[in-house]
């Protein structure tokens, strides 16, 4: 098993999308760094040129940009989310 590679979040406190990629998160025990775009407003723009997007969450495994909580289920679901954290799917 390798190390995690750094998971960045980008979200806020009231999205349900937010909420549940949290929950996958805590589920498989990542750790990953929050930032909370409700509560610094200026790193939205941060977020906004580092993914293309202005939709929260906004998730970042290392440097690869996963997208949203959909896009990190779907890699979930085909076995791929372990593999870009850096463990077995044994996890």
């Amino acid at each position: 098993m390798s190390a995690q590679p750094k998971v960045v979040m980008y979200a806020t406190a009231f999205c349900p999308y937010c909420m549940w990629a949290r929950q996958l998160f805590e589920k498989k025990g990542v750790n990953y760094e929050e930032v909370r775009v409700d509560k610094e407003p200026g790193r939205r723009g941060e977020m906004e040129a580092r993914s293309g997007r202005t939709s929260v969450p906004q998730i970042f495994i290392g440097d690869f940009h996963v997208g949203g909580f959909d896009d990190m289920a779907a890699l979930d679901r085909a076995g791929e989310l372990d593999g870009l954290l850096g463990r077995d799917a044994a996890g």
